[in-house]
């Protein structure tokens, strides 16, 4: 298989010509190839037939809509869900970080990370010295070290989302998987958040989230993967596929994409028109409106 995405592979729906995406080859971590999965022999396919490849320093985003089997996804991946059909292969360590959905632990955050030494202790073992270094570096490469001490309870929503990202990072993981790990955050936690996870990449960790922020995908993803429905599902060069039209369709509201001057460099954001005509759902064609996102693509940061 080539190093980079070349063409936005179509599963299902209209292929659309993608430009290479500029980051550097990495050796695949994870390769997927024709996954389905449904709740029981008369429920419908949530996808079929999907088929992506994940490198080691990539952040792949999947985006859709609500209920189109994103999080399912993440747990077949994950291997807490059993694939109904095709294959997952997987050649690195892996860990899978849910949503946030508020503290319940008053655990504190060092003990919190130093549960992801467990799978690396044997049956009745107490993490040694070398577990609880291991938790300690992991809460400074996410910068959370000053957090040691606190109350897991006692934190922000972003603050327990980078403690749950170190606790992976401590079971030695190369491929994080991660469910809207932005979600439900404001905008200086989210940006801490995609940091945080960019840094990892640029470690050679590999990253898969899902995301409800085209802009966060824009920003951070050289591919992502579409689900739309059962057999529409695109995976391709993120500035081939996150186009106006496409998301529009995707989303069944308008929506513009542009690219915006920033003191650290162009940023693509994504618009909507809140107060437009609900879209059929359908996958427009490329047209004249969407090269925008094929221009000027250098500045962006994607991995």
């Amino acid at each position: 298989m080539d190093c980079d995405v070349d063409e936005a592979q179509s599963l299902g729906g209209p292929t659309q010509a993608a430009p290479s995406p500029a980051a550097d080859c990495g050796t695949p971590v994870l390769r997927v190839d024709g996954l389905g999965f449904r709740y029981g022999a008369r429920m419908p396919w949530l996808f079929r037939d999907l088929a992506f490849t994940v490198r080691e320093g990539e952040i792949l985003s999947i985006l859709g809509p609500n209920a189109r089997g994103k999080t399912t996804l993440l747990k077949n991946l994950a291997g807490i869900l059993k694939p109904v059909a095709g294959s997952i292969t997987v050649d690195v360590p892996s860990s899978y970080v849910p949503q946030d959905h508020g503290a319940t632990s008053s655990y504190l955050v060092e003990d919190m990370v130093l549960m992801g030494r467990t799978r690396m202790l044997g049956a009745f073992r107490s993490p040694g010295d070398a577990d609880r270094e291991a938790a300690r570096a992991a809460m400074k490469r996410v910068g959370i070290a000053r957090l040691a001490g606190r109350s897991y309870a006692a934190l922000s929503g972003g603050q327990r989302q980078l403690v749950l990202i170190a606790r992976a990072v401590a079971s030695e993981a190369r491929l994080l998987i991660l469910d809207e790990p932005a979600s439900a955050l404001d905008l200086h936690n989210q940006a801490r958040v995609l940091h945080v996870l960019g840094e990892l990449a640029d470690l050679g960790m590999a990253v898969v989230m899902t995301t409800h922020h085209p802009d966060h995908a824009l920003h951070c993803s050289r591919n992502t993967l579409l689900l739309f429905g059962e057999h529409d599902a695109q995976w391709g060069a993120t500035t081939s596929l996150l186009t106006a039209s496409t998301l529009s369709a995707v989303y069944r509201l308008p929506i513009d994409v542009h690219a915006l001057s920033t003191p650290s460099g162009t940023r693509w954001i994504t618009v909507p028109d809140l107060d437009g005509a609900p879209l059929v759902s359908h996958i427009a064609p490329r047209n004249e409106d969407d090269q925008v996102l094929t221009t000027n693509t250098t500045d962006r940061e994607g991995r």
